[in-house]
């Protein structure tokens, strides 16, 4: 099994940058999917963004252009690059790992079932 941990998050001012990333150990290369999910208070999980195993990425249309997710090359560790960062983006950052099923990464962020590794969670405050 693969085991995630979630650190960088943090507090800051809309208009601030972090760069939570999620170390990863196990069987890593197995997965073909890695995914960040975001959860505020009081609302559901939402998909951010996913990442394949060929490297392609996909991201919900409120963090387009702001958040760029990557994986370095032994794919031990994922950084969510988030810029210009505003109240909405407030939560608790997930890190996944999960197999697509023949579903695109797209598809991914909205079916959180495909990922059966979840790290504890960074929480991100921006005010």
């Amino acid at each position: 099994h693969v085991q995630l941990a979630e650190s960088g998050g943090g507090s800051v001012q809309a208009g601030g940058s972090l760069r939570p990333s999620c170390a990863t150990s196990g069987h890593t290369i197995s997965r073909d999917c890695m995914g960040w999910f975001r959860q505020a208070p009081g609302k559901e999980r939402v998909g951010v963004a996913s990442i394949g195993s060929d490297g392609g990425t996909h991201s919900r249309v409120s963090v387009k252009g702001r958040f760029t997710f990557s994986q370095d090359n032994a794919k031990e560790t994922t950084t969510l690059r988030m810029t210009n960062l505003n109240p909405e983006d407030t939560g608790m950052y997930y890190c996944a790992a999960g197999w697509l099923f023949g579903h695109s990464i797209n598809d991914a962020l909205l079916r959180p079932t495909l990922f059966d590794s979840w790290g504890q969670g960074t929480q991100v405050t921006v005010s």
